[in-house]
């Protein structure tokens, strides 16, 4: 058992078929090969969820993983993981999630939960003192998110306890359905709420007083005092406490990486309209953040008069403010801001939802989709109403909501002809808010990611707009000035594994990539491996930090490619490849995307025909046991 720090040593597993629970304590050998979050997470699903099963059974396991730092002195040290089989996908699925619910986990003496099986009727599970109890939750199901929590914390008398809950959307199995968390932050992608729905899950619970131990108190307290100066004195550290991510649209736009109209192009002509500063000039109503934030990047935004008065929400990010903004042509901010709200409270990913309603718009623009088919709806560019009406449609499969509750990849499926063109999607996953014609690595980024169309698996930002002192600091000069240009495809695959394997390195120990790893680039496998160590007690050393990384992301690809997932399905729209971009700031289409994935690949250490990872890279990195079960599924 873990008890050197960082980790409290205790894993539950749940079995809701069953009602019963036990517990498992956390090997030494487990910590130091897979760290957490995430690492425990794909861990669990190669060893547990073979590809034969469908992700809306029982089979399916969801695991809720923090990470060795969640809890601590760390600076943005409140994010953790869910993981499961994807239902949108098919295939790996996870999303990470900041606030206070994973602290409040470990408090509650608990590093991570494995919930198996499924419940007959809605189930609730409660966990304090490091125990769980299964609870009827027959009069939770039908509530939204918020009514959810608060009905929770009424029950129990203490307005401090934290709630991960699903709303209709999950009880309904949307693929794309969230998981809320205490309630505005999300675990949005992949469709995890819908797991959760299928296992008759309504909420998780918890409440702990306890603290998270730390081996060497004193230096891991001056080390992570270093790390929240060092953000602070960042450059971009003003502009992202006061606006959060909402500040990005602005710059963004102006790169042409802003998605419009479902992707026709990637500039906004209103995006000052919809943007961080016009959000806090009318919308503002106080900073929040996550646990151990200092940068406060979180808001909360209440619209005070107008068609949506009383509407407000927090966790509003840059993605959300494309998807039912520039996406759909909609620059009423209010109404964008209502429709996040409704989206948290009924549990939906804002992205994947977003791209489902600007595809259909799409579709009907083009007469592919007719008003025959809309039940009567019209379905055109900036009408927010519609917008509002087919996110509750959405939410409760009902009208065309319920064809576009599918995923765009299976809607397109189901109407034919030529839908699959405009269905913005990679794997099964619809693709966030990045035109990867501004930016080349973010086009190969949405390629690669191990979960579908994803940017914040590579999450690679130092050549937005051409930082070059972070590709000094972090790479050298000898990687100038191809790095900092993001037409350039010069060092882009490197600069994508770079970031996957630091991704998932940070999606484990339950830190932030915004807040000094991704987006500030302050924080580095040096620091991370020192933190590492100074909490746990168990020696970790740059190499084998940056060796964790690797190995995580490759059981990752290996878990898809059971699942049939080949080089042919690492491809971006076709709109991609064959458009050029209208837009002022990109250069055409994605250029050299098959060459980016030899380079990509042969930085793997992954067979350039398959895409699969070779039997040596498998094996240096200590995933021996990987190499029968590929081989059984190659036939």
């Amino acid at each position: 058992m873990v008890k050197q720090g960082g980790y409290v040593g205790r894993i539950l597993r749940i079995d809701l078929s069953n009602r019963k629970s036990r517990t498992i304590e956390i090997a030494p050998e487990l910590a130091g090969q897979w760290l957490g979050g995430n690492g425990f997470g794909v861990k669990t699903l190669w060893d547990e969820v073979p590809a034969s099963v469908d992700p809306l059974s029982p089979e399916n396991i969801l695991i809720l993983a923090t990470g060795p730092l969640v809890g601590t002195a760390w600076p943005c040290s409140g994010r953790m993981e869910a993981i499961a089989k994807s239902p949108l996908t098919g295939i790996y699925g996870d999303s990470n999630c900041g606030g206070y619910f994973g602290p409040e986990l470990k408090f509650a003496g608990v590093d991570a939960l494995i919930i198996t099986g499924a419940s007959d009727r809605p189930v609730s599970l409660w966990i304090h003192d490091g125990i769980v109890d299964i609870e009827d939750a027959q009069e939770l199901w039908g509530l939204d998110t918020v009514e959810t929590e608060a009905a929770i914390r009424r029950a129990k008398g203490d307005e401090q306890i934290k709630v991960a809950c699903i709303g209709p959307a999950g009880e309904n199995l949307v693929p794309y359905a969230s998981i809320q968390a205490t309630p505005n932050r999300s675990f949005g992608r992949s469709g995890l709420g819908a797991v959760m729905g299928s296992k008759n899950l309504k909420a998780v619970a918890v409440r702990g007083k306890g603290r998270v131990p730390i081996a060497s108190p004193q230096a891991f307290t001056a080390l992570a005092k270093e790390m929240h100066r060092r953000i602070r004195e960042n450059e971009f550290f003003p502009a992202l406490a006061r606006y959060g991510t909402s500040g990005l649209v602005s710059i963004v736009n102006e790169i042409g990486r802003f998605p419009t109209r479902n992707f026709q192009r990637g500039d906004y002509i209103h995006a000052d309209k919809i943007g961080g500063e016009a959000l806090r000039a009318e919308f503002w109503e106080k900073d929040d953040g996550c646990f151990a934030c200092p940068i406060r990047c979180d808001k909360i935004y209440r619209v005070r008069t107008g068609e949506f008065a009383g509407a407000v929400t927090s966790s509003f990010e840059y993605e959300t403010l494309n998807s039912f903004g520039a996406a759909v042509d909609n620059d009423n901010l209010a109404s964008i801001i209502a429709a996040n709200e409704r989206c948290d409270r009924l549990g939906l990913d804002t992205i994947s939802t977003g791209r489902a309603i600007s595809f259909a718009m799409e579709l009907y623009e083009k007469g592919i989709l007719s008003t025959q088919d809309t039940g009567g709806m019209d379905l055109l560019w900036g009408d927010y109403k519609r917008v509002l009406e087919l996110i509750e449609q959405i939410g409760q499969r009902e009208g065309l909501g319920k064809l576009l509750s599918l995923g765009v990849r299976k809607a397109a499926e189901q109407i034919g002809g030529d839908a699959a063109y405009y269905a913005m999607e990679v794997k099964g996953q619809e693709i966030p808010a990045q035109d990867g014609r501004a930016q080349q690595s973010m086009g190969l980024a949405h390629i690669t990611s191990s979960r579908g169309a994803d940017h914040l698996k590579a999450f690679p930002t130092i050549d937005e707009t051409g930082y070059t002192g972070e590709v000094i600091r972090r790479y050298g000069e000898e990687f100038l000035p191809e790095m900092a240009d993001p037409q350039a495809t010069k060092y882009k695959p490197f600069l994508v594994k770079d970031g996957e394997d630091l991704g998932a390195v940070v999606d484990s120990i339950g830190i932030c990539k915004s807040g000094g790893t991704h987006v500030m680039a302050e924080i580095y496998w040096a620091d991370i491996a020192e933190g590492l160590t100074l909490a746990t007690g168990i020696d970790f050393t740059e190499d084998n930090v940056k060796a964790i990384g690797e190995r995580i992301y490759n059981l990752m690809r290996a878990y898809n490619a059971i699942h049939g997932i080949t080089r042919a399905d690492d491809r971006l729209p076709r709109r991609f490849t064959e458009e050029p971009s209208p837009s002022t700031g990109a250069k055409g289409q994605i250029a050299h995307a098959e060459e980016m994935l030899d380079e990509y690949y042969t930085l793997r250490g992954w067979d350039p025909e398959r895409g699969w990872p070779t039997h040596a890279t498998l094996e240096r990195l200590g995933l021996n046991d990987v190499v029968e079960r590929m081989e059984a599924a190659d036939g």
